[in-house]
């Protein structure tokens, strides 16, 4: 069946937030692998979760709350959901460190190679 892609982004309208997570995981990994046609299977799965972005409105809730916090006005309420959702993007983040380091085996690479090869840059405070 050929569908056009104004009816395929229709049709992905209509996903709830998980699915539309778990398509945009697969929509990666394909493009990963058509991109590099050699990658195996499993370097192809493990850079679609390195590829993988937090959910864009968990960020907006974290950024809001940032912004509540720096400003003195978040509630107690609000800074448990900041806590909560820290806690989340940190586990998301060990999750992606984890399969550059997969990966870096895989490839028999260091993990700052791997990173450098991914254009992948470590963060400022580390």
């Amino acid at each position: 069946m050929q569908a056009s892609t104004e009816q395929l982004l229709k049709a992905i309208e209509q996903l709830p937030q998980s699915e539309l997570e778990a398509f945009v995981a697969e929509v990666l990994k394909l493009r990963a692998q058509r991109q590099v046609p050699h990658l195996s299977t499993a370097e192809a799965d493990i850079l679609a979760k390195i590829n993988q972005r937090i959910p864009q409105g968990l960020q907006q809730r974290f950024e809001q709350l940032v912004m509540k916090r720096q400003q003195l006005t978040i509630t107690e309420a609000e800074l448990a959901e900041l806590i909560q959702i820290t806690d989340r993007i940190e586990a998301f983040n060990v999750e992606r460190i984890q399969a550059l380091a997969e990966l870096a085996q895989l490839r028999d690479q260091s993990l700052t190679e791997v990173m450098q090869s991914l254009g992948i840059q470590p963060p400022a405070c580390v």
